[in-house]
C-alpha cells in the first residue's frame, strides 16, 4: 500500500513524487515509456549526435524546485546563451537581442524603438514580477460545498492576491488587465514602430499558441515566456549541458534519494474508484496496485476521458474537460549536421555569438499572421515561423567533433489537418519545407543536414501524451488559467474525485518546464495530511 502513486514520470510528476518523499511517504511512479522525463528528454536520433526531443531550452524551471531537490548535485548544469536572440532578414541585415547589444541593434531600424527599450523592459519586468508572485501559489478556489476551514483559507488566498494587485497601483493594474487580454501584436503595436523588433519580441506571443500574434490574449502568452531565470538572471534562457533530459535525470535521481520508487515501461490503463474514491490503478499489464492517493502528471483529457469511468466524474466538469482546448501547432525536429549554418546576413561556419541564440525566421508580426492564416486553411503555412537553436555550441557533447545539432521548433501547422489528411502522410513534406525555410536564410543549410527527427502534431501526442501536440497540456487562454485551470472548482490540484489529484501543466501555472505544477501539488496533498485543508 503506497502513500501516493504518481501517474507519468514527465518533470512535474518527478518533482511531486520527490516533494512527497521528503515527507516521508512512500511514492510509487510509473511512467508508461521506458525512460522518465516525460517532454524533457535526450535521445540519440542519428548515430553519434543526441539531442533534447520534444522541450529544448531552459528558462521558467523554478529556482526554489532546483534548490529544494538538489539538482545541481545530482549533476544538472545549465549554461547561458551568449545572445539572447538572432533574426536574420531577407534585406540582409539582422537583428541582434542580449545584454549590451539590443540597444545598438534595434536603433539601424528605429531610433526612436531604441530609445524605448528601458521603458518596454521595466514594463515587461514589473508585469513578470507578478507572475512569479503567483507561480507557486494555488489560484484561489473558493466554491461552495467546501468545508468552513477550507473555505477560509481560499478566502484568505484570494485576499493575499488582491493586495498584491493592490500594491501595484493604478498603472500597474492597468497594465496588468491589458496584458491578460490584449493580443500581442497590440501589446506591441503601442510600444514600437519597427518590424523586426515586434517580430522577435513577438514570437513569444505564439510559441506554443495556434493562433495570429493579434489573437485576444496572445500578450499574457508572451508574459508567459518571460518569467523565468537562469543561474539567478531573470529574462535569461540556456541550456542544459546533456540536454533537457539531465533536468529530469537529476530529478529522478534526486527522488530516488528520496525512497521513490520509479517503474518504467509500466503505462496505466485505468484509475480504479470505489465508494467516490480514488484507490489506486490499473497497469497495462493488468496489475492492480493500491494507494491512499493518485496523483495525476497527464493531459487532463487523458486523466479524465481515458482512465476513469465516466459515471465516477459529475456531468458539467465531464462536460468542461471535452471542451478543453488543446492544439498548439507545433512541429519539433531535430537535425544532424556536418557543419554550422551560415547565415547569408551574417558569412561563416565558425562559432559566433549568434550561433548560440534562438535564431528566429519570421521577421514580422504580419508574417507570423499569414502562418496562420495558411495552416488554418491549409493544414501549414507556405512560408512557416521556425525558431532554431544549436544547442552543441555550448554543449560539444552532443555531436561528433566538427559536427553540430540544431532543434528546429515549428510554429503554426494545424493540430489536425483539413479533407481527412493524416499527419503520417505530410510530415516529410513538411519538414522538407522546415528545412527549406533555414536554408533560405542559411544557404547551404539542407546540404549540410546528414539525419533527422521529426515530430509532427500527431507524433507528439502519441509519444508524450501531448493531446493536439499541445506543449501547455492546453491554451493558456483567459478561460483555461488560474483559477480556471483545468475548470472552476479545479483549481487547488485537486480532481472532483476524492484521493485524485492533478500535478501537471494541465494545472496552474500552465505549461514550459517549471516543476512548479509539481511542487504545488505536493505542498497542497502534505497540507491536506497536516489537516491544514479538509480531506476529500
Amino acid at each position: 500500500m503506497y502513500d501516493a502513486i504518481v501517474i507519468g514520470a514527465g518533470h512535474n510528476g518527478l518533482v511531486a513524487a520527490a516533494y512527497l518523499a521528503a515527507a516521508g511517504r512512500r511514492v510509487l511512479v510509473l511512467e508508461r515509456r521506458e525512460v522518465v522525463g516525460g517532454c524533457a528528454v535526450t535521445e540519440e536520433f542519428h548515430p553519434g549526435f543526441r539531442n533534447s526531443v520534444a522541450a529544448y531550452t531552459v528558462s521558467l524551471l523554478h529556482p526554489k524546485v532546483i534548490r529544494d531537490l538538489d539538482l545541481g548535485a545530482h549533476g544538472l548544469e545549465v549554461v547561458e546563451r551568449r545572445m539572447s536572440n538572432f533574426l536574420p532578414l531577407p534585406d540582409g541585415r539582422s537583428l541582434e537581442v542580449g545584454p549590451g547589444r539590443t540597444r545598438d541593434s534595434v536603433a539601424q531600424f528605429s531610433r526612436r524603438d531604441a530609445d524605448r527599450l528601458d521603458a518596454y523592459g521595466d514594463r515587461l519586468e514589473r508585469m513578470a514580477a507578478v507572475l512569479r508572485d503567483v507561480v507557486l501559489e494555488t489560484p484561489p478556489n473558493v466554491t461552495t460545498g467546501r468545508g468552513l476551514v477550507e473555505t477560509l483559507g481560499q478566502l484568505l488566498s484570494a485576499g493575499r492576491l488582491a493586495n498584491r494587485f493592490r500594491r501595484l497601483g493604478l498603472d500597474g493594474q492597468r497594465d496588468l488587465l491589458e496584458i491578460f487580454t490584449r493580443s500581442a501584436g497590440d501589446f506591441l503595436d503601442q510600444w514600437f514602430e519597427s518590424d523586426p523588433i515586434k517580430a522577435i519580441y513577438g514570437f513569444d506571443g505564439i510559441v506554443g499558441n495556434y493562433a495570429s500574434p493579434y489573437a485576444a490574449g496572445s500578450a499574457y502568452v508572451l508574459l508567459h515566456h518571460c518569467f523565468g531565470e537562469v543561474n539567478g538572471k531573470r529574462g535569461v534562457w540556456g541550456h542544459a549541458l546533456g540536454g533537457m533530459g539531465a533536468i529530469t535525470q537529476a530529478m529522478a535521481a534526486s527522488a530516488k534519494a528520496r525512497g521513490v520508487e520509479i517503474r518504467t515501461g509500466c503505462g496505466v490503463a485505468e484509475i480504479l474508484v470505489e465508494k467516490g474514491r480514488a484507490i489506486g490503478v490499473r497497469t497495462e499489464a493488468g496489475e492492480t496496485i493500491r494507494a491512499a492517493r493518485v496523483v495525476s502528471n497527464l493531459h487532463p483529457k487523458l486523466t479524465f476521458e481515458k482512465l476513469l469511468d465516466p459515471a465516477t466524474l459529475p456531468e458539467d466538469f465531464r462536460d468542461r474537460i471535452a471542451s478543453w482546448r488543446s492544439g498548439s501547432g507545433t512541429f519539433r525536429m531535430n537535425v544532424a549536421l556536418s557543419e554550422l549554418p551560415s547565415f547569408a546576413c551574417r558569412p561563416g561556419r565558425e562559432a559566433a555569438d549568434h550561433h548560440t541564440a534562438g535564431i528566429v525566421i519570421a521577421p514580422s508580426l504580419r508574417y507570423m499572421e499569414d502562418a496562420w492564416l495558411d495552416a488554418r486553411r491549409d493544414g501549414w503555412s507556405k512560408a512557416p515561423v521556425v525558431e532554431m537553436l544549436i544547442p552543441s555550441t555550448l554543449d560539444p557533447s552532443l555531436a561528433p567533433k566538427g559536427a553540430h545539432v540544431a532543434s528546429l521548433f515549428c510554429q503554426h501547422v494545424a493540430p489536425t489537418l483539413p479533407d481527412g489528411r493524416s499527419w503520417d502522410e505530410a510530415r516529410e513534406e513538411v519538414a522538407d519545407l522546415m528545412i527549406a525555410t533555414v536554408d533560405a536564410q542559411a544557404p547551404g543549410f539542407a546540404a549540410s543536414v546528414v539525419g533527422r527527427q521529426i515530430h509532427s502534431p500527431l507524433d507528439l501526442e502519441r509519444k508524450f501524451g501531448l493531446v493536439g501536440g499541445d506543449i501547455f497540456h492546453g491554451c493558456l487562454s483567459l478561460d483555461q488559467m488560474f483559477s480556471a485551470r483545468p475548470a472552476l472548482g479545479q483549481a487547488d490540484y485537486r480532481a472532483p474525485i476524492a484521493g485524485l489529484y492533478m500535478c501537471g501543466s494541465g494545472t496552474h501555472p500552465g505549461g514550459g518546464v517549471t516543476g512548479a505544477p509539481g511542487h504545488n501539488a505536493a505542498r497542497e496533498i502534505l497540507a491536506e495530511r497536516r489537516g491544514l485543508v479538509a480531506a476529500r
